[in-house]
């Protein structure tokens, strides 16, 4: 059988991928580490970051360029405080009791669907991760983000120069990028991470090459009655606000008890946010969803731009920072329920903190199981309560929900754009991906002292008890 000109032109950009992992494979830890850092200046310098942002907004109408700065500085930044020091050539750790030494080693090349949302960010953190663990990399952005990604490209490749490193350890599908070519690509590479839709992560799932994908996003917080309502509302502004909600870690609801909700709703007001009146509300929702889409008008774009859609002219209102809805009912015919990557949140008002848990997980049942939830508290109970009952791989406890669930400098996950659902969200990682995902570990085993034991070692307690 012939091959069509979509095997052909990816079999090549993995043909050259291979050939420059076999050279990057022979370097020295302090070798990659400075590949490492050469690729991720290309985004970190101040100009080239501007640029990048300005270039993202402008060809995919998504977000602002002012977050997007901050974005791709702090999500790179983080991240190589993350890979700083870490072992990932050679040994990597050896556990003498056990008779282990375990030898970093590479998959190979690393096949990457890269969202919309971020077309900067996203390729960024992918690359430096496949890098600092010596793999070759291929991008596939979307079409709308391809040109930022493409320019982003050009930097790295400046800067694999500057070091000496091969060009095509990190490349992209050409222009224009079709659902044929990454199809291609998802099965000619040999490991593949999809961040985006859903429909993206099933495609990788469904190519036959071993796949890191994520799960819906749908976040909620619960608000209870101990918190401290004020930095509540202003933490969850920040960051259902960061770059126009673009993040599906952004808040999508908050429910708040019934004993704070309405000074929960005053705090919500002093920070910027307007809550729609019935009439405004089902205006709003006609002008969001068309045929059970979201309208491509209102994502991550500003409240403005949601008013002038929905025909929403109540003075002040365009100026908001954010839009606030009352739900009660949850599912398909509540569309609010679900993930909107706008900026309207969805208010739920709980009789109680049990009923809160209740909605929560009602919630998560409809769309975003396995991702995350948030709660403002101040008890400190209740955070592994919900650990324990609610099923989501992540409890973002008093702090602001997107800069959070991805990493951030004041809390213990590793930085990442892509996060894992487990397999209450249909992945095969419940973790935030990060480099550990894009290398293969060679075990060394050597005989150890014996640990033998009998039947009644295990056994004897169960047989006293049934009698047996």
């Amino acid at each position: 059988m012939t091959a069509s000109k979509e095997q052909s032109q990816v079999a090549e950009l993995v043909r050259r991928a291979r050939e420059a992992q076999r050279q990057f494979e022979t370097y020295s830890q302090p070798q990659v580490d400075e590949v490492v850092i050469a690729a991720a200046w290309a985004l970190i310098k101040p100009q080239n970051n501007a640029r990048l942002s300005a270039l993202a907004v402008e060809e995919t109408g998504l977000g602002n360029v002012q977050d997007k700065v901050t974005k791709n500085h702090r999500k790179t930044l983080g991240l190589l405080r993350d890979l700083q020091s870490v072992r990932t050539v050679g040994v990597i750790g050896e556990d003498r009791a056990r008779g282990l030494v375990e030898i970093g080693r590479p998959v190979g090349v690393v096949g990457v669907i890269v969202p919309s949302t971020n077309p900067v960010a996203t390729p960024m953190n992918n690359t430096l991760n496949a890098l600092k663990c010596r793999n070759a990399i291929i991008l596939a952005p979307s079409p709308k983000g391809q040109p930022s990604c493409t320019r982003l490209l050009e930097l790295i490749h400046a800067e694999l120069d500057r070091v000496g490193a091969p060009r095509d350890l990190v490349q992209q599908l050409p222009a224009p990028v079709s659902k044929a070519l990454s199809q291609e690509m998802l099965q000619q590479v040999d490991l593949v991470v999809a961040t985006g839709s859903q429909n993206n992560v099933r495609a990788a799932y469904t190519s036959g090459t071993p796949a890191f994908g994520v799960g819906a996003g749908n976040v909620t917080v619960i608000v209870d009655e101990t918190a401290d309502l004020a930095l509540a509302a202003e933490r969850i502004r920040q960051s259902k606000t960061f770059d126009n909600a673009t993040s599906c870690s952004s808040e999508n609801s908050v429910i708040v008890v019934d004993a704070v909700y309405d000074a929960m709703l005053r705090e919500f007001d002093r920070a910027g946010a307007a809550l729609l009146n019935a009439d405004e509300k089902q205006r709003l929702q006609a002008a969001m969803w068309h045929d059970g889409h979201l309208n491509r008008e209102v994502l991550a774009k500003p409240v403005a731009n949601l008013c002038r859609v929905a025909g929403l002219e109540r003075e002040g209102l365009a100026q908001r920072a954010m839009l606030l809805v009352e739900e009660t009912d949850v599912g398909p015919q509540a569309p609010f329920s679900g993930e909107k990557m706008s900026l309207v949140l969805t208010v739920y008002r709980a009789r109680d903190y049990a009923d809160a848990k209740r909605i929560a997980t009602r919630i998560l049942d409809f769309q975003g199981r396995g991702h995350s939830l948030g709660i403002h508290t101040r008890d400190p109970h209740r955070p592994e309560e919900l650990g324990q009952e609610i099923p989501v791989c992540r409890i973002i406890v008093n702090q602001p929900h997107c800069f959070a669930t991805g990493g951030s400098f004041d809390n213990g996950l590793p930085f990442s754009l892509s996060m894992g659902c487990g397999s209450w969200g249909g992945n095969i990682t419940d973790e935030n991906v990060h480099y550990k995902h894009y290398m293969n570990i060679t075990r060394v085993v050597r005989t150890i002292a014996p640990r033998e034991v009998s039947v009644d070692d295990i056994f004897g307690d169960y047989k006293k008890r049934y009698q047996l």
